[in-house]
């Protein structure tokens, strides 16, 4: 077993010193322009990443749960619309401990488990090869400083942006700007509908 697993080990480091350099080789033109463009799009090219995981890997038991949830969730709104509150607050109440609380409780253990494959652990492999890749040595050997940039602060000494805390903050505003954009557009998307639906109920 520990030969396995010593075995597996080296296998995993293998596979990560090859994914280090081959995004070494695909960042290596964007370098001209400095670490905060490469940066910036490496923290893309993740969201990118996770946004294809998530159409990509989608399982059928997870399927399955989130149709057997709708299902039973649309049935206990039903029993609540009862003319009886009581009555139908205890309906609910068992329908939620015979059937609906343990298909929730798979339902959302999942999309966890998807949710990590898909969005944490890309994320955190990123984060560690800029963590290894930008530290301050490297900084230093391909742009000349061990810092991104730096801020200036009120007790005159000025704060020194690193490469690890400034991927986090720029992919934590990719994906925000992405959630704007993507609310805009199905806004914008609704409000053009409307009109085209109701010319043609005018019509008939």
């Amino acid at each position: 077993m520990d030969a396995f697993m010593d075995t597996l080990w080296a296998k995993i480091l293998v596979a990560v010193q090859y994914l280090a350099a081959l995004l070494d080789q695909l960042l290596a033109p964007f370098h001209i322009l400095g670490p905060v463009f490469t940066l910036t799009v490496l923290a893309f090219g993740t969201v990118l990443i996770t946004k294809a995981l998530n159409r990509v890997i989608i399982t059928k038991r997870y399927v399955e749960l989130e149709k057997d949830f709708k299902h039973w969730f649309s049935i206990r709104e039903e029993a609540m619309k009862g003319e009886d509150y009581e009555e139908a607050k205890r309906l609910a109440r068992n329908i939620d401990q015979a059937k609906l609380n343990r298909v929730y409780y798979d339902f959302f253990l999942e999309g966890f488990l998807l949710g990590l494959m898909r969005n944490v652990f890309p994320i955190f492999v990123m984060l560690a090869y800029v963590n290894e890749s930008f530290r301050t040595e490297r900084l230093t050997e391909l742009f000349g400083q061990g810092y991104l940039f730096a801020l200036p602060a009120v007790s005159g000494e000025p704060i020194l942006v690193g490469s690890v805390f400034y991927f986090v903050m720029i992919l934590l505003l990719i994906y925000l700007v992405w959630f704007v954009v993507g609310k805009i557009i199905k806004r914008r998307t609704k409000a053009t509908h409307k009109p085209i639906e109701s010319s043609e109920a005018d019509i008939a």
